[in-house]
């Protein structure tokens, strides 16, 4: 009997051992797969998402006009991202001006100037403001020369991009716990590693729960006009090895009313005072048909997202996009040239649609009022 015990003991601690193996290598993959930005040497590195999924190239961006450019057209994208992205620009500007023959007052003018030009190229993301204002604080406090204020620049930038990977893992780490086992996840664009510096907000949700419980599975939503659920998520996904459906935008209502979706968990660009939450054009429709059908509904965004200037969801500014994003697809035009069209990027989600939001200092549950004002004062 003993023998028995002994033997069964062995086993377990073999299958324990092996299980513990296999959870800290996915970590370890998750972790280290995608790295969407990053400042090396005297330039910004990033992931070309304009090209995703048929090539996976880093461009490097050497000029405060070209990281605007590369904001403004998405080949980076994602609010944290493009906070990182907009610290990253005020940097290049930065340098830039350095090589001119300015004296130190000049220098901080044209260069607080391009702060806020950096800081327009995408209206909607709080993020890209909130880092854009670090930087212009550094600018506008600094007591050392022109070349000191450079280098506080770029270990400013640096830091930023370290502190969003591990505010991600801080997220995910929460959100994961209000996932049942075995769930299937709806989300809606692209909340990933591609999304910020790595791990992702929406998506680190998924990695963590899937480390914990890899019997979870991912239902994802194209994204029109750009598809960035399809040409992105589907991507980040499948390259962790976690299960994952591709559905059209209007088809999260089937799903949920045949019961194959258990919870939605998106990301955001900016967060009202009172919850309301800008993200991606379409998550307010699907937010609305997860309310009707009983199933959570969770922001997952760190609280830099969070705008507590803006009272309500009324007051965010909606970035309007081209014609051309919702007439071609691949270049190809898929409609009647003379049709009319409006393309906002973005819709508002109401609070009350909301059933948490999922923060690197926990889960914010309604009141958000309340919640919100109470997790900035700790």
């Amino acid at each position: 009997m003993l023998n028995i015990l002994s033997q069964f003991l062995m086993l377990y601690e073999i299958v324990y051992f092996l299980y513990y193996f296999i959870m800290e290598d996915r970590m370890s993959e998750f972790k280290s797969k995608i790295k969407t930005i990053e400042w090396v040497d005297n330039y910004s590195k990033m992931v070309n998402q304009t090209i995703l999924p048929e090539k996976f190239e880093y461009v490097n961006i050497k000029s405060g006009q070209e990281m605007y450019d590369a904001i403004k057209t998405m080949i980076v994208r994602g609010a944290p991202a493009i906070g990182v992205a907009g610290a990253h620009g005020v940097v290049l500007y930065a340098q830039e001006f350095a090589k001119q023959n300015l004296s130190r007052d000049e220098f901080v003018k044209k260069l607080l100037e391009k702060a806020d030009y950096m800081a327009s190229s995408r209206p909607t993301a709080v993020n890209l403001m909130w880092a854009v204002k670090k930087q212009k604080d550094i600018i506008k406090n600094s007591k050392r020369d022109i070349s000191g204020i450079v280098e506080e620049l770029k270990i400013n930038g640096i830091k930023l991009e370290n502190e969003d990977i591990e505010i991600n893992k801080k997220i995910g780490a929460y959100g994961s716990e209000v996932v049942p086992k075995g769930a299937t996840i709806l989300t809606h664009c692209n909340a990933g590693a591609l999304a910020t510096v790595g791990y992702g907000t929406a998506l680190g949700v998924v990695r963590s729960a899937f480390a914990k419980d890899p019997s979870i599975q991912v239902f994802a939503d194209e994204t029109r006009p750009r598809q960035q659920g399809a040409r992105i998520t589907t991507l980040e996904l499948t390259m962790d090895g976690i299960p994952t459906t591709l559905i059209t935008d209007g088809m999260c209502s089937y799903f949920m009313k045949k019961g194959m979706i258990d919870m939605v968990v998106v990301g955001a660009d900016r967060i009202a005072a009172n919850g309301d939450t800008a993200n991606k054009i379409g998550t307010y429709t699907v937010a609305i048909s997860a309310k009707y059908h009983n199933i959570p509904f969770y922001i997952a965004a760190p609280l830099s997202t969070i705008d507590t200037s803006i009272k309500t969801g009324d007051d965010i500014v909606i970035e309007e996009r081209s014609r051309e994003e919702v007439t071609h697809i691949n270049g190809k035009i898929i409609c009647a040239p003379e049709v009319n069209i409006i393309n906002p990027g973005f819709d508002v989600t109401p609070h009350e649609l909301i059933s948490g939001i999922i923060t690197e200092k926990g889960i914010l549950r309604p009141d958000y009022n309340q919640s919100i004002k109470q997790v900035f004062e700790k």
